[in-house]
């Protein structure tokens, strides 16, 4: 354990720059969408790109979060030995708290996605299989996302790695708090489905 201490801070600060970068925002505007802020929900993530109707782009949107979070890891992997966790937390906390939009970021599913094919591939295919899963059967993102956030703590259990689980839950119990308002919605029953706009 003595040996990762100096990489925790690396860890972190790189994590961090990897998660804060806000591709959805940066695509849109690139292709002349506008402040992806101002449109729809206002969140940065893939599902809100979706409501300008440019699937592509959401798409996109989607990879490059998801391949943010799985770059940290990887990157710590490769250079910072023993601090991957340290990489995984930066880049969750850098997509939901962006310093540069005054630490207004996304809600973390597709940053999830990509730290814990990361970290532990497994759990990151019973998360992706979940996630789609839902969307599929309930067309609701945000039901997607609460639900593989639920399946992740459980997966490293049953995969026995133990040392993920106080990460993964606490990723997770964010997620859940991050959609606070989509869960009121889902118990009024105004949550928006997929390909339907929300004004």
């Amino acid at each position: 354990m003595t040996a990762i201490w100096p990489n925790i801070i690396p860890a972190l600060f790189l994590g961090y720059l990897l998660g804060s970068i806000p591709f959805g925002l940066l695509l849109t505007k690139a292709a002349g969408g506008g402040d992806i802020r101002h449109i729809g929900s206002g969140n940065i993530g893939a599902t809100n790109v979706l409501r300008t109707g440019r699937k592509g782009l959401a798409a996109l949107t989607l990879l490059l979060d998801l391949l943010k979070g799985l770059t940290a890891v990887w990157l710590a992997q490769r250079f910072l030995p023993g601090a991957m966790v340290f990489a995984a937390a930066g880049a969750f906390f850098g997509h939901l708290y962006p310093v540069w939009l005054k630490f207004k970021g996304g809600k973390g599913v597709a940053t999830y996605a990509g730290i814990l094919f990361g970290l532990f591939w497994q759990i990151g295919v019973v998360y992706a299989i979940t996630w789609v899963g839902a969307l599929l059967i309930f067309r609701i993102s945000s039901v997607g996302g609460l639900l593989a956030a639920i399946v992740a703590p459980i997966a490293a259990v049953y995969f026995r790695q133990f040392e993920l689980v106080p990460l993964l839950g606490a990723c997770s119990g964010i997620i859940f708090w991050k959609h606070h308002a989509n869960i009121k919605n889902l118990i009024h029953g105004t949550e928006p489905r997929i390909g339907k706009s929300k004004v």
